[in-house]
């Protein structure tokens, strides 16, 4: 059965002993059998410019754990007391990154590092550095680490995501099965994707070959800018089969900033059950929590709402990712109909606790 796999669910690669280890030589993959067309290939672009202009700031990324951690990442028996042994066994992870800002700042998923003991940073000229983390995501999968060096350390910009069309060229660099620096090549295949991961769904679907280890790697276009951030493929074997999916840059970015400063994100709340509606008004209530932001401002079961601080909102997903924008404790403006007739309510949205309704 095909599955959506996070492509760096902490693969348990050796990172030592057995593993192939390929130095730091780059390896391109280009896509549509190249070779056999010499004369289409004349017409496609190179990468290598490209390449120079970016993977020194693209990072391979080691991590150790505890396997009691471990076991409740990968949701084990999490009610059971860990043995002393449990304790102090060790389980290996990789993953990839990129660094945003010469003073050490890293960008990768959550995923990658989330729950890590001790997290080692290899850099593009082979350098090593241990890692702190500075802030975790879990609902859109991002992080934010930091190493110190003893000089400024090369880095990339944030490209813009919503400049970004299916059919594009873009190029993904990082850590595959552990071998590190490495690029392959693809374009956009889809926008928008929702594969059922989190509330805020929103990925780019790419066609460049992304394996275990390419988890928090950049994907970038023609000009150097990073548009995603890879973070999952779908696969019935767990390498790839040409379906991949990054974090658009237009929400990684804000994310990454929020980060960075705050080392957490703070999301707002309404409180309701929602369900799509086909009429195209509104976004229907099913269920109202009563002790919650619009339970305490009037809002109904079998309400539609119809937009948020003068935001129109016509699908659940887009009115969850309106009312997360919104910090908690602040004030929101929500239309809504009742009965054919239209209301307004002045709402103190909540904050998104880790569990609940929307």
């Amino acid at each position: 059965m095909t599955v959506i796999t996070p492509y760096s669910p902490r693969p348990r690669l050796p990172l030592s002993g057995g593993c192939l280890r390929l130095g730091a030589g780059l390896t391109l993959v280009a896509a549509l059998g190249l070779a056999a067309l010499p004369a289409q290939a004349q017409q496609l672009p190179s990468f290598r410019n490209l390449v120079k202009k970016v993977v020194p700031a693209v990072v391979s990324i080691a991590v150790t754990e505890s396997a009691a951690a471990a076991a409740a990442d990968d949701g084990g028996d999490q009610g059971a007391e860990p043995t002393p042994a449990d304790r102090h066994q060790k389980v290996f992870g990789a993953g990839s990154g990129f660094i945003i800002d010469p003073s050490g700042i890293i960008v990768t998923n959550d995923h990658v590092v989330g729950g890590a003991s001790k997290i080692t940073v290899s850099l593009a000229d082979g350098t090593q550095l241990p890692a702190k983390i500075l802030g975790v995501d879990q609902l859109t999968d991002i992080a934010v680490i930091k190493v110190t060096a003893d000089k400024p350390l090369p880095y990339v910009s944030w490209g813009d995501s919503r400049q970004v069309e299916v059919g594009d060229w873009i190029m993904v660099a990082g850590n595959p099965f552990g071998l590190g620096n490495t690029v392959t090549a693809g374009i956009i295949s889809a926008r928008g994707r929702d594969i059922m991961s989190g509330p805020f769904d929103d990925f780019l679907q790419l066609d460049a070959p992304i394996n275990p280890g390419n988890s928090g790697g950049p994907a970038f276009d023609l000009n150097g800018g990073v548009v995603g951030v890879d973070t999952a493929i779908i696969s019935p074997t767990g390498g790839s089969v040409g379906i991949g999916f990054a974090i658009p840059s237009e929400i990684a970015e804000g994310v990454v900033s929020v980060l960075e400063q705050h080392g957490h994100l703070d999301r707002g709340w309404l409180g309701v059950g929602l369900a799509d509606d086909d009429s195209g008004d509104g976004v229907r209530v099913t269920m109202v929590e009563a002790t919650g932001p619009a339970g305490h401002s009037g809002l109904r079961a079998g309400d539609r709402i119809l937009s948020v601080d003068a935001r129109k909102v016509d699908t659940a997903l887009g009115l969850i990712r309106a009312v997360a924008e919104i910090h908690p404790g602040q004030r929101a403006h929500v239309s809504f109909s009742r009965h054919g007739r239209v209301f307004a309510a002045n709402v103190t949205i909540g904050l998104r606790p880790e569990t609940q309704s929307e």
